[in-house]
């Protein structure tokens, strides 16, 4: 990364801590039912800030932490006392992947350090090689992630519209694939190779969709 960027991604650290806001990365046995109380009111808050429809239940988060702990890394920040934000990630055997994100309030730069900074801060002090950020948001280019493309498969019925989607997609396809690779030469890192953020320790990745 240029010094420009890790100059800025320093800033966005020390306004967050000086803010008051207090962050803890809990795992295993040092999940409560507290902290699943905590993210599920993020959780809802999210879906209804965003019209969205809450397809997971209360009782799904506490059947989480009761049957892979282990595998969860839940990012939880406090202000005054209170839990304001959280952010859910799940561990593989060598990823990290994240996130479900919720937050009651404002605070500067909370979303970035709890949801991208503290996840790569996890893979490296786990010997992780990579984070995967999630679907989409060229925001993580600036904040040490790269771009790795990711795939969906969908039935049209509609014969007509099912052409009308394919050409549509050819030309999209080499969008996308020419801004992968713009972004991956910015941060000179070698196709298929380890880099970005984590230097040696492996590749934290944001996905891009390619139809």
């Amino acid at each position: 990364m240029s010094s420009r960027k890790r100059k800025s991604i320093r800033k966005e650290r020390r306004d967050c801590a000086e803010s008051g806001v207090v962050l803890q990365t809990l795992s295993g046995s040092d999940l409560e039912t507290k902290h699943w109380d905590a993210f599920f009111r993020f959780y809802r808050s999210t879906s209804d800030r965003k019209w969205g429809q809450p397809y997971l239940t209360r009782g799904f988060f506490e059947r989480l932490g009761a049957t892979m702990a282990d595998r969860v890394v839940l990012v939880l920040a406090e202000h005054n006392g209170k839990y304001v934000a959280g952010a859910l990630n799940l561990r593989g055997s060598d990823t990290l992947y994240g996130r479900n994100w919720g937050c009651l309030g404002d605070y500067p730069f909370l979303h970035f350090e709890a949801c991208y900074y503290r996840a790569i801060d996890y893979a490296i002090a786990h010997g992780l090689a990579r984070v995967e950020a999630g679907a989409q948001g060229e925001h993580k280019l600036q904040r040490g992630y790269l771009p790795t493309p990711t795939y969906s498969a969908h039935w049209l019925r509609e014969p007509s519209f099912r052409r009308a989607v394919d050409e549509y997609l050819e030309r999209e396809r080499e969008h996308v694939e020419e801004r992968n690779g713009r972004a991956r030469r910015a941060f000179a890192v070698p196709p298929g190779g380890a880099g970005g953020w984590l230097g040696n320790q492996g590749l934290a990745r944001a996905s891009s969709a390619v139809p």
